[in-house]
């Protein structure tokens, strides 16, 4: 596959050593390593919702460096890989010089703001009416088209119109722990969203290579040579101490400590902690990993995409239904990413039911719509 590379791979209930390491090294045939299959083994029941064993694929972990046993020894880089102090000045996420001067001119925090239902733009649309008519420029104003490649067309470009444009984002606050058991990692993630529910499986996607790619994110170090993680949901109560974990600190250094969050040490399926402080938390295993190279600079390796398989959900009690089937949005206030250093509260919305054809258009109704249409030549 040209430019992808697919490598196999509130209460507490129990507390987990910190000195076993939770994936022990094994040496490997060199012919043996591309790809090995590690079924998890099956954890007590709870009152949380259980999943059927999955397997996760991963290539072998590396091992430690003699020098410091709670880090990975580095290795050489690839062609071309970036540097992220370098990448982070070229971006500019805020931009404002002052920003707490600019912060203290707008409105305090309003906490008594909550999820509200309003009615739709349009209550009274039917099939085939098209817009609602909020946008009137939508009718008058022309698109342009934008190449991605275009000569001269820096990658920050498109990472910050995407981002500017694909919105709102959900969030994984990724907790991870390293593969020696001494050195644990908290971060954010907008790349990110969840694509089954049978199995549940979630994308998380990393800016940077594999561990054996030279630079690379810690996060994604310790997923890749663990297997495991915890995906925590931002809330509107710990969103500074959640965007706090962004900080580029050296690898070691703990989030938890920088953040203040309560790491909580009761998973079952894994050996990292859950956020104490997120209403919804999910265990997950590593099910896959593949890198994806830049189709600019030849041989540099930009992104890692994660495919991580949910092995338990963790629900504050007050926040989940009695057939533990529905999260109440109210209780979880969830914090969605935007373009540039911008967040969004959820703070209102519609509800729209899904429409039945046979109920709500029939072939009568659907035969008028298609007579409508007008293919170009």
């Amino acid at each position: 596959m040209r430019g992808q590379r697919l490598l196999g791979h509130r209460r507490p209930l129990l507390s987990l050593s910190t000195s076993t390491p939770p994936f022990p090294s094994r040496a490997i045939p060199q012919q043996q390593q591309q790809r090995i299959v590690t079924p998890l083994q099956p954890s007590s029941p709870t009152s949380f919702i259980s999943v059927s064993q999955p397997r996760h694929f991963t290539t072998t972990p590396p091992k430690p460096s003699p020098n410091n046993p709670s880090k990975m020894s580095a290795a050489a880089p690839r062609p071309g890989s970036p540097n992220r102090a370098l990448l982070e000045s070229e971006v500019k996420r805020n931009p404002h010089p002052d920003f707490k001067t600019v912060e203290s001119s707008r409105p305090p925090w309003d906490a008594s703001s909550v999820l509200t239902y309003t009615q739709t733009a349009s209550p009274s649309w039917t099939f085939g009416d098209g817009a609602n008519g909020t946008d009137p420029a939508a009718e008058t104003t022309p698109h342009i088209s934008i190449d991605p490649y275009a000569a001269g067309r820096p990658a920050t470009f498109n990472y910050k119109l995407l981002i500017s444009a694909i919105i709102p984002r959900p969030i994984a606050f990724l907790s991870t722990r390293s593969a020696d058991g001494t050195s644990t990692n908290l971060a954010p993630f907008s790349y990110f969203q969840l694509i089954s529910h049978d199995p549940p499986l979630f994308i998380i996607g990393f800016v940077g290579t594999l561990p054996a790619g030279g630079r690379c994110k810690d996060s994604l170090r310790n997923l890749h040579e663990t297997g495991e993680c915890v995906i925590n949901i931002i809330g509107e109560g710990f969103v500074e101490a959640a965007n706090s974990t962004s900080i580029d600190a050296p690898y070691g250094l703990s989030e938890w400590d920088v953040s203040g969050l309560t790491p909580k040490y009761d998973c079952e399926t894994v050996k990292c902690a859950r956020v104490g402080e997120a209403v919804f938390s999910i265990e997950g295993k590593l099910e896959s990993v593949r890198e994806f190279e830049s189709r600019v600079v030849k041989g540099r390796v930009t992104s890692t995409l994660a495919v991580v398989e949910g092995t338990r959900f963790w629900a504050r009690e007050d926040a989940i239904n009695e057939e533990r089937s529905l999260v109440d949005t109210k209780v979880l206030r969830p914090i969605a990413r935007l373009g540039g250093i911008t967040y969004a509260r959820m703070t209102e919305a519609v509800e729209i039911p899904r429409p039945d054809f046979k109920k709500d258009l029939g072939e009568e109704g659907a035969a008028k719509l298609k007579s409508k249409q007008q293919l170009p030549n």
